[in-house]
């Protein structure tokens, strides 16, 4: 909720995870040291202060902050901490960059998140029950898929021929593809640009496959 004790507090949240006072944290993103000073919250007879969308989006950037993480302080949750929840007409899903899935510690076995270090995203409630996004980063997947497009992937939909994927490897390679054959112990990989090779693995080089089922472009 966005009530002037918790936008307050957010700001409060922001400074202390990153070792600095309210002060600091003015001063750190080019404003008056006393900007965020408790006692000037309240003003002229109990008056409620507000802080600006100007100061708060340098607050942001000077500490290379998120709004997805502002808004996880406003919500009194701490930095990282995954929590799925509906809302009316979608729900929220866990969403990733796909530089950072190639790293451990971010998927089961089944290729299901896990960890800390995921935001979240809005999207509408379907026919899948387990479903997160992946953010993508580089022109690999052009002209199909953009820096910064997001793909929403359903680790337990069915798979067939033509559809586009997202495979991780056992070597930590992640890459979004077309499958465009598969057997029990093989499947081949179309790529999405044309400058980039085809690519075939046994599918015990794989750690999981899941198909995109939907993208933000």
């Amino acid at each position: 909720m966005f009530s002037h004790e918790r936008i307050w507090a957010a700001l409060d949240a922001l400074a202390e995870q990153n070792q600095l006072s309210p002060s600091g944290l003015a001063r750190q993103s080019g404003l008056d040291a006393t900007s965020f000073n408790k006692s000037k919250r309240v003003i002229n007879a109990n008056r409620l202060r507000w802080p600006s969308t100007e100061s708060i989006s340098k607050a942001l950037q000077s500490t290379n902050t998120s709004i997805a993480e502002f808004l996880n302080y406003v919500e009194g949750r701490e930095p990282g901490e995954l929590q799925m929840r509906s809302l009316p007409g979608g729900e929220k899903i866990p969403l990733l960059g796909m530089a950072q899935a190639g790293v451990g510690g971010y998927f089961d076995d089944s290729g299901f998140p896990v960890g800390q270090g995921w935001e979240q995203i809005d999207f509408p409630k379907g026919e899948h029950d387990s479903i997160y996004a992946l953010e993508v980063s580089g022109d690999s997947m052009l002209p199909l898929y953009r820096n910064g497009d997001i793909l929403v992937v359903a680790p337990n939909a069915g798979i067939r021929i033509g559809d586009r994927v997202v495979v991780k490897t056992l070597e930590g390679e992640v890459m979004a593809k077309i499958l465009q054959h598969k057997t029990d112990k093989k499947i081949v990989l179309l790529s999405l640009n044309e400058e980039h090779e085809n690519r075939s693995f046994e599918m015990n080089e794989l750690e999981w496959m899941a198909r995109i089922v939907w993208a933000s472009q």
